[in-house]
């Protein structure tokens, strides 16, 4: 599939090119379906992506529906909670009813520092499941995955060579030996990452410039390059992480 770059000369640039495009994707989906179906990954993301967007106010928030693209296995009030962070960011800032947002079951956890048992990972992936399938049915298709990237060129909670970049037959998969702390956290898996309408990744900063170079520029198979939803992969991105991309690249 093929990919969209967009380039800014700071992050604040990326911040507000992200507001008015999901502002758009927002109108254009509930216009269509009555609902606009959206997750979201952590990192710097949440930050990057709600600096404008939980401004708007034409934005019609009571018609999204929220889920996390990957979450550690800790409580959601926890400082490593990708809820908790999406939380300050966006949900202490708009009206989106709590039946429409989908942060883990964390009373399912004994352990609260995310060294969880594996039983006790598997079961907060069978949850989200549930969740997932109470609002989409048999058919995951998201209108919208929102993406982050690390230095290794993993996302979600996929991470290179790990087994999980191969499991196909569930859409939430889970892990107790990430190689990022915390160990167990639940991801998203690539065929629900690539049925959804639209994919945007933000890659930020100096340290991510030669992974992105090596997945736009030489194919190489890094996670985050893996992921081929319907439409051409959008890749929004500072000058510092773009540097190593020449003229592959727009504004």
């Amino acid at each position: 599939m093929a990919k969209v770059l967009k380039v800014f000369d700071a992050v604040d640039g990326i911040s507000h090119a992200l507001a008015v495009e999901v502002a758009s994707l927002s109108a254009q989906r509930i216009a269509a379906s009555g609902r606009f179906t959206v997750a979201v990954s952590g990192g710097s993301l949440p930050a990057i992506l709600c600096k404008q967007l939980s401004h708007d106010k034409n934005v019609d928030w009571a018609k999204w529906h929220l889920f996390l693209a990957d979450e550690r296995c800790v409580p959601n009030t926890h400082a490593d909670s990708t809820y908790a962070l999406v939380k300050k960011e966006l949900l202490d800032h708009v009206r989106i009813p709590q039946e429409n947002v989908h942060p883990i079951n964390d009373s399912i956890l004994v352990a609260k520092d995310g060294a969880c048992s594996e039983s006790e990972t598997a079961a907060v992936a069978a949850d989200y499941i549930a969740q997932l399938t109470s609002v989409f049915g048999d058919k995951i298709e998201f209108d919208l995955i929102l993406l982050g990237m690390g230095p290794d060129g993993h996302t979600c909670s996929l991470f290179p060579n790990h087994p999980l970049l191969k499991v196909d037959n569930t859409s939430v998969a889970f892990l107790t030996d990430s190689p990022k702390p915390p160990p167990a956290r639940i991801t998203l898996t690539y065929p629900v990452l690539n049925a959804a309408k639209n994919v945007i990744f933000v890659s930020t900063g100096e340290g991510k410039a030669q992974v992105l170079h090596d997945i736009l520029i030489k194919n190489k198979e890094y996670p985050a390059g893996l992921v081929s939803p319907q439409t051409p992969t959008c890749w929004y991105l500072d000058a510092p992480a773009a540097k190593l991309l020449g003229s592959k690249v727009s504004s």
